[in-house]
């Protein structure tokens, strides 16, 4: 160790700053190089086999066959910038997620120029002496010095079972990794205290070694992601079987080849919905931003899908309820009851020195809430606890036991000699007493229910010449107590009205805590949780699966898991996936990891939380707040919606395209191709996609968070958005668009039959036509986009002009369209002529006859609802 030291120039004092800064310029920081990404050609290809990619490639396919080898490669160039388009989006979605990062720093606790202090994980350099604790990432590899911890080496080893490493000699030819003095980057300590001396940082640690070997990651689908591509097959197919049909038909009744292959195109070609995967994807990485910037550090796309069908909430207490700003309240002796006197501040600084507080070069305390403020209410009452005197008598140190919760500690002072000091639950710590403690009992109860979390103080004194326990059960017994000490923690002044929106929502929030059940239930009332119907579990850890099912089942009542254990967390979230619940379950120390996992959204805390616990939650909450839960789940909720909106503004525009073939093909072709395959792609490609980007956008709904969560179940696209898109909407537009067209051609003088082709009397006035059904389906695109905004409620109820990224999205769709309209370069491209003034007027209703009459069918829709009792 000496050699160590000498080999890294680290004294007892830690580096200095200064030393520190000039080792950072020479190694670099502290970071693991990042995985590769997946190759970009292989997004590529993913992107071109899509099946929706598949359907027009079948159209370029028969474009070519046809002879039109102009349309076939418009269509290869579509599926190129499709693909390319959808590509940038997932690579703008990766980027989000991993942006995140910045939310949640790293820190680690050193000691530079002799003081502790806590800097970002990223500056350590080689020589650091750093300081590891309980529920700590191992921020690099390095070597102890001083004490000893148990780590969590399964990321490296595979291992389950804690690796014990303490301080001492190497093993002569033992591999790295099982070295007994050293510890590595990425790990966890589970148990223990120590300092060690970090001998590598960043790609030089055996984490970095590791990661340079990985060469590929890859994005998960989300479920909704999965869901739509369901669907696209369904469409695929459905588009397939209906050209098929209709070529056949086509020949049969006596057509061309050339128009049958023209109108298979066509169908395959209005079939595909070419931006909703993409739109999708940016819409869910939208949502994980927002959330970011509001405090919910999303660690999955997918999650935000899963936020908005959450109808349970499991809640700690401490810090997520209520602001972790705990206080001394109230001191409670046995001989003097709540009096106050110079017994008073005896007692508390005697509590005070049975912790693990720190101090850092600032001045200011680190570590658990509740010792601070025992440190801090132990100075308030002129008995100030020199914290370097504390762990200078300290012989023996017996950390809290979640299970026990006890904590426990022998200290040696000239006033005192030797005592044990134990502090914890009163109920715990009473049944180590010995002699009677009724008052004490009573005297915990009455400081509960004034919303204090309750500590017991007891203590017994050693010999000077007995051994230190070895053992906390050695140590635990025959103790006397000294009191009692009632510290408030004030609840968040945000939450009762995040938790009424919960219950406006639907939503059920559970109190899982290890505080006494009085003090819980307290704080529960005072925030509004268990109304109708609050009910209280004293000592959660006995409860029956039974018990629990029933208790659960319960529809009206909302309960306090009080005295419980990380273990108590788990199979409260069990038995709520058992009851088909949609879990939410914060957390926030080693323990909690598994609960964290088995819950469908894990939530920890990221000022007070475990590295542990980050690592094993879906969501990370950068304030420790409870409202930001529920702002979280509104979000969710927002954003599945949002995808909802945009699917049917896309699946609408399927039937006006699709019609102008049909009545092509089931005339026999008296009725001229209303619609051209290049104005297809401009519309989908085009004039449709930044709209529904702008839907993606769009705010939430009036009574986002007044209805129950949706099922589970529930597949994002259903029939009755099916009937609102292709009944409603599309049937509304194609009968405009197709009215338009025969009014340009019956103008005219069009009758069935006449010929229209190029060289006719009529071919102006067909070109006229199919341009007035092009201009007519962008039209009535504004009238979709605008009544799609909103799944019941009236426009008037979210205002017009809301969405500016809707507006300038429709600004973009009409300029575009104007453009192929009436600039003659384009005009020769996509086969439109200028339209005349009549024309123009007759589109531009178009807009609010599809959005009125969608509004009209929503106010029936709304009288329906009221009617029902």
């Amino acid at each position: 160790m000496p050699l160590l030291r000498r080999e890294l120039g680290t004294g007892s004092r830690g580096l200095s700053a200064r030393e520190a800064a000039r080792r950072l310029a020479v190694y670099g920081p502290n970071e693991v190089r990042r995985k590769a990404r997946t190759s970009l050609w292989r997004e590529l290809v993913r992107q071109l086999a899509h099946p929706l990619a598949l359907l027009l490639w079948a159209a370029a396919a028969l474009a070519f066959v046809a002879g039109i080898p102009v349309l076939g490669w418009a269509i290869v160039a579509v599926i190129l910038v499709n693909a390319a388009f959808a590509l940038l989006q997932e690579r703008q979605a990766e980027q989000a997620v991993e942006t995140l990062a910045k939310y949640l720093p790293e820190h680690a606790l050193v000691v530079r120029d002799g003081r502790p202090s806590t800097v970002e994980a990223r500056e350590l350099v080689p020589g650091d002496l750093v300081v590891l604790e309980e529920g700590a990432k191992v921020p690099a590899d390095a070597r102890l010095t001083e004490g000893g911890i148990e780590v969590d080496l399964s990321m490296l080893t595979g291992e389950s079972a804690p690796a014990e490493r303490v301080v001492g000699p190497g093993l002569i030819g033992a591999p790295l990794l099982q070295e007994p003095n050293l510890v590595f980057s990425g790990t966890i300590c589970t148990g223990g205290q120590a300092q060690a001396i970090v001998f590598a940082t960043g790609n030089h640690t055996e984490l970095g070694r590791i990661a340079a070997l990985s060469q590929h990651t890859r994005r998960d689908s989300s479920p909704l992601e999965q869901q739509v591509k369901k669907v696209a097959w369904l469409i695929a197919a459905v588009a397939v079987a209906m050209g098929g049909v209709f070529l056949v038909a086509g020949v049969a009744v006596g057509l061309p080849l050339t128009d049958t292959l023209m109108f298979a195109i066509g169908l395959l070609v209005a079939n595909v919905p070419e931006g909703l995967l993409p739109t999708i994807t940016l819409a869910l990485a939208v949502g994980v931003r927002v959330l970011a910037r509001q405090g919910a550090v999303i660690k999955r796309l997918s999650a935000v899908e899963t936020l908005g069908s959450t109808n349970v909430i499991c809640t700690d207490k401490t810090g997520t309820l209520t602001q972790n700003r705990m206080r001394l309240q109230a001191v409670w002796t046995p001989e003097h009851g709540r009096e106050p006197g110079p017994w008073t501040g005896d007692m508390v600084r005697t509590s005070a020195l049975c912790t693990t507080v720190t101090r850092d070069e600032r001045g200011e305390l680190h570590g658990d809430p509740t010792e601070i403020a025992l440190v801090a209410g132990a100075a308030a009452h002129d008995a100030p606890v020199d914290l370097g005197g504390r762990d200078t008598g300290r012989r023996a140190l017996f950390r809290f036991d979640p299970r026990l919760r006890l904590m426990s500690v022998v200290h040696a002072d000239a006033a005192y000699g030797p005592r044990v000091i134990v502090k914890g639950a009163p109920e715990t710590v009473l049944r180590t007493l010995e002699g009677s403690s009724e008052s004490a009992a009573a005297a915990t109860e009455a400081l509960a229910r004034e919303g204090m979390c309750v500590l017991a103080v007891a203590a017994r004194t050693l010999p000077d010449d007995a051994r230190v326990p070895s053992h906390r059960e050695d140590a635990e017994t025959g103790l006397r107590l000294l009191g009692l000490v009632g510290l408030y923690d004030p609840p968040r002044q945000e939450v009762a009205a995040a938790v009424r929106r919960c219950h406006e929502a639907g939503l059920r929030v559970h109190i899982v805590t290890g505080d006494n059940g009085a003090t819980a239930a307290a704080v529960a009332r005072e925030v509004g949780i268990g109304l109708p119907r609050l009910h209280v579990v004293a000592q959660s850890e006995s409860i029956a699966d039974h018990e629990l099912d029933e208790l659960l089942a319960s529809a009206d009542t909302e309960v306090v898991f009080a005295r419980s254990s990380p273990e108590t967390k788990l199979k409260v979230a069990d038995a709520l996936r058992a009851h088909g619940q949609i879990v939410a379950m914060t957390g926030d120390g080693v323990n909690d990891a598994p609960a964290l996992h088995r819950a469908h959204i894990g939530v920890a805390m990221g000022l007070s939380g475990t590295d542990v616990a980050r690592e094993a939650s879906t969501m990370v909450l950068t304030d420790d707040n409870f409202a930001t839960i529920v702002t979280a789940i509104e979000s969710g909720r927002r954003v599945y919606d949002n995808v909802r909106k945009f699917i049917v503004y896309i699946f609408a525009h399927l039937t006006p395209e699709v019609v102008p073939f049909l009545v092509f093909a089931l005339s026999a072709g008296a009725v001229p191709l209303p619609l051209t395959v290049l104005q297809i792609l401009a519309i989908d490609l085009g004039t449709e996609t930044l709209p529904a980007l702008a839907l993606g956008r769009e705010r939430a709904e009036p009574g986002t968070m007044s209805r129950p969560p949706r099922p589970s179940s529930q597949g994002v696209i259903s029939r009755d958005m099916l009937v609102r898109s292709w009944r409603y909407l599309g049937t509304v537009s194609a009968v405009l668009v197709m009215g338009a067209f025969f009014y340009v051609l019956w103008r005219a003088g069009w009758q069935p039959g006449d010929p229209t082709g190029a060289g006719d009397p009529l071919h102006h006035a067909y070109i006229t036509a199919t341009t007035a059904t092009f201009a007519g389906i962008v039209t009535c695109q504004v009238g979709t986009a605008v009544a799609a905004r909103t799944d019941h409620a009236a426009l008037r109820e979210i205002g017009l002009c809301t969405n500016p990224l809707l507006l300038a999205g429709i600004a973009f769709e009409l300029a575009f369209t104007a453009a192929l309209v009436y600039a003659p370069p384009l005009q020769g491209l996509f086969g439109t002529a200028a339209l005349p003034l009549d024309v123009v007027a007759l589109i531009a209703t178009f807009p609010f006859l599809v959005w009125g009459t969608d509004e009209l069918r929503r106010w029936v829709r709304r009288a329906d609802h009221r009617a029902k009792p």
